[in-house]
């Protein structure tokens, strides 16, 4: 379908009404656009600042069908959302990123598939489970020990997986996740994780960000600092391989182990990614922005930072510095107007120069 440019006044379309909808909303404003926010919550951050907000299940295909049709364009913040809602939802419009992105993202098995096909693409060895502990210890034995066992679909921060380290623990793993379809990855040995987050529009051009280094706290990103060093340019042509495979538009976060034999792509996110939050303070055109002007038909901005940012994540009872940070004169706060703290959850980020 035709990506033409929308003007502004235009509606785009976000399924999703968490925080990632909330920046994009935010960033949309700035540029005379409008956005309309779908999900389930009531006073959710998305649908505090857009222009409009329908509440309704993702599975409610009346409610999609009518957002749809009030909408000019649709995109989605979240790699979850229902292929089939975001299919209603955009029907005979332009949907942004595409489904065979978020189809792909969605499948763990799927996904280690299409990126160890690309060239100059690696990933770490993997192996599907299909149904029976029998097939289990054949991947383990396929991939080696130790190795990662994973749910194919669902678990982020580190939810729906577990390690194998001998053959004692594949019974017990089994008792946990067998009863999902799971891909088995070999256990990588890194010194770090980082991150490219890089934008594609429809006619092709392509615009990565610095590599960030991300620094995780009980499996939840807790820092992203960038630039970082040892940025050698292979991070962002990886990531151009995968966004110009996929003929994607908008932004995409693609997570790296940096290992002794090089990078290794963990996984991608078909969407503005937590990792790259420290844009909004770099003196640059932030992800936001960017994948609004992406998904919109617009020329991308500056992918350059003027100066080396920190995002610190905010988690649970971290929220309750929201007062000493707002005095701090070197720390820029987003919060992301959650009604509850709870344990593990985003409330918001700081950043800060380095």
């Amino acid at each position: 379908m035709t990506h033409a440019s929308l003007p502004p006044g235009a509606t785009i379309g976000i399924l999703g009404d968490g925080q990632l909808g909330r920046m994009l909303s935010l960033a949309a404003a700035r540029l005379g656009l409008k956005t309309h926010t779908f999900g389930p919550n009531e006073d959710s951050p998305a649908g505090q600042v857009s222009a409009h907000h329908t509440q309704a299940a993702y599975d409610d295909e009346a409610a999609l069908a009518r957002f749809g049709a009030a909408c000019d364009v649709t995109t989605y913040e979240w790699e979850s959302i229902p292929v089939r809602a975001v299919d209603v939802a955009g029907a005979g419009k332009v949907i942004a990123p595409n489904l065979t992105a978020l189809r792909t993202a969605q499948d763990r098995l799927l996904e280690k598939q299409f990126l160890s096909a690309l060239p100059g693409v690696s990933v770490a060895p993997f192996d599907a489970v299909s149904g029976r502990v029998e097939t289990l210890r054949a991947a383990v034995e396929t991939v080696g020990l130790p190795c990662v066992v994973k749910t194919r679909r669902g678990g982020y921060d580190g939810k729906g997986q577990a390690v194998i380290r001998s053959a004692d623990d594949i019974v017990p793993v089994w008792e946990r996740l067998g009863q999902f379809e799971l891909i088995v990855e070999g256990f990588m040995t890194f010194s770090r994780e980082a991150s490219v987050v890089c934008a594609r529009t429809a006619d092709g051009d392509v615009r990565a960000y610095p590599l960030t280094e991300n620094v995780h706290r009980d499996h939840i990103l807790h820092t992203s600092t960038a630039p970082t060093d040892g940025d050698d340019g292979t991070p962002g042509e990886i990531a151009r391989t995968i966004v110009d495979a996929l003929d994607y538009v908008g932004v995409i976060g693609v997570e790296f182990f940096d290992t002794a034999d090089g990078w290794v792509v963990n996984e991608i996110a078909p969407r503005v990614h937590n990792s790259g939050h420290w844009t909004q303070d770099a003196g640059c055109t932030d992800q936001f922005e960017q994948h609004i002007r992406a998904v919109a038909g617009w020329p991308l901005g500056d992918a350059a930072p003027a100066w080396p940012v920190q995002m610190t994540n905010l988690i649970g009872e971290d929220m309750a510095e929201w007062e000493a940070l707002a005095r701090d004169p070197d720390a820029r706060l987003h919060l992301y107007g959650k009604d509850a703290v709870r344990p593990g959850r985003k409330m918001g980020h700081v950043n800060r120069r380095k």
